[in-house]
């Protein structure tokens, strides 16, 4: 039987690797993660599992779906330690990107990581706050 598909929110700042490179590049690999919290979700991602692409320090806000199409293995851009990285394909854009301010608005997302670990880069999302999360960004 196969395993739920779980869902995240993986954070980058566009200045540095936005929604349309992702785009472009179709799978990417997503390398440069070096805080361990954020090392074990990586971890934890299955193929198919699906996240938000959300632009930090500038935007703040989901533009994106991704959906995880290699499980973690070693990153090849850590020099040192048993870092993490996923490759991840693009889904789509959210055709009304969701942002964080509508987030910390919402009461109904007072436990999101996203609101709780802000400084993380790669998040969980439960089931009822991925639903929400699409529905606020008209993605069906």
């Amino acid at each position: 039987m196969k395993a739920p598909r779980q869902y995240w929110l993986v954070k980058s700042e566009p200045e540095a690797f936005s929604w349309d490179q992702q785009v472009a590049n179709g799978v990417e690999p997503w390398t440069g993660v070096r805080n361990h919290a954020a090392k074990n979700n990586l971890k934890a991602m299955r193929v198919g599992d699906r996240a938000f692409f959300y632009h930090s320090n500038t935007g703040k806000e989901i533009v994106g779906v991704v959906e995880i199409a290699r499980a973690a293995y070693p990153d090849p851009t850590a020099e040192t330690g048993d870092w993490i990285a996923v490759d991840m394909r693009a889904v789509g854009p959210l055709p009304h990107p969701v942002g964080l301010a509508a987030i910390k608005a919402d009461p109904a997302f007072a436990d999101l990581a996203l609101v709780r670990q802000s400084r993380l880069s790669v998040l969980p999302v439960s089931d009822a706050h991925w639903a929400a999360l699409c529905r606020m960004g008209g993605w069906d």
